[in-house]
């Protein structure tokens, strides 16, 4: 005799999701440096913000570490897909380390752009999140003082700055593009001579995700996001989703951390993983969804993705 039927479940699979190109990018190039240098290949921090991941490189030998002290000499240090200060490429030179440098090209090209800035006399105001990696690597690439955080349109009103005709920005790549647009419109507004990038730092992924979660979570009674805790653009699709009209949008790392009872009721489940999240995660949801529910799927399209980045020429074979 079978069992009561199994609710209804219909699931909006937002696309793009999950691992954009400098993640992807990033996690191959721990797993090339393990082949070329051998066990242990150390990592200084996180490569990218998720647990499983983190796991499984450290499954194939890598050492992940908070800083270069923590590193011998001989062997060979990524740094995170983050970027890193200017002075722990300096520090690893100065010890002849062999590191190869993981630093996203799109985060590189925002440090490239506020050295310009720098360079041309311009005080620089950064749009991110205190104590972010990102932000603590950008704000490393200039002498100190140099750099002014900026973390929300409050923020705006009681900046001091050096001299108000003189100021450019440029933000973290992994933030809402929503409310990045408002502090973006309150600087110019009280700084109508400020110059910025002239396209938007924010990376592809970051928007492209949040555009996908947007259009899911207006037609979702609930929507989950895979992702960490610490990964910025995790958080902000979260938020984005909840922005949309679908309160019930929480983050989990993975289907064990799912709340059932959160989900009673739900009908139409929108489900997304944020840029450092990989794919066997979300599959890892279906399933567990497909033993409580009869799942129907529905793949959500927004935008097609085809950036690759090369790796950094270090790893070449010889």
């Amino acid at each position: 005799m079978s069992g009561p039927a199994k609710p209804s479940l219909h699931v909006l699979l937002a696309a793009p999701r999950g691992f954009c190109a400098g993640v992807d990018r990033a996690i191959q190039i721990v797993e090339v440096a393990l082949e070329k240098y051998g066990a242990p290949v150390y990592v200084r921090h996180e490569i990218v913000h998720n647990k499983f991941v983190v796991q499984s490189l450290e499954a194939k030998g890598a050492i992940f570490v908070k800083e270069l002290d923590q590193v011998p000499d001989d062997r060979p240090v990524v740094f995170s897909a983050h970027g890193v200060p200017k002075a722990v490429p300096a520090e690893a030179q100065r010890r002849n380390m062999i590191y190869v440098d993981a630093t996203c090209p799109l985060v590189s090209k925002v440090h490239r752009e506020a050295e310009r800035h720098h360079k041309d006399g311009q005080h620089i105001l950064l749009i991110g999140h205190a104590g972010h990696p990102e932000v603590i690597g950008t704000m490393g690439q200039l002498p100190p003082g140099t750099v002014t955080l900026v973390e929300t349109v409050e923020d705006v009103a009681t900046l001091e700055v050096p001299a108000t005709e003189n100021l450019a920005f440029v933000t973290q790549t992994t933030l809402s593009v929503d409310d990045t647009a408002g502090i973006v419109d309150a600087l110019r507004e009280r700084f109508p001579a400020i110059s910025g990038p002239k396209r938007e730092d924010i990376c592809y992924a970051t928007t492209n995700r949040q555009a996908a979660v947007k259009v899911i979570a207006q037609r979702a009674d609930a929507v989950l996001v895979l992702g960490a805790p610490n990964s910025s653009n995790s958080m902000r699709l979260v938020e984005v989703a909840k922005v949309q009209g679908c309160p019930r949008s929480v983050l989990v790392q993975r289907a064990a951390n799912i709340d059932w009872a959160e989900l009673e009721g739900v009908a139409t489940l929108g489900i997304t993983a944020g840029a450092s999240a990989p794919e066997v995660l979300v599959d890892e949801v279906l399933a567990e969804l497909r033993q409580r529910y009869e799942v129907t799927v529905e793949e959500v399209v927004t935008a097609v993705e085809d950036v690759t980045f090369k790796l950094p020429r270090i790893l070449a074979a010889e």
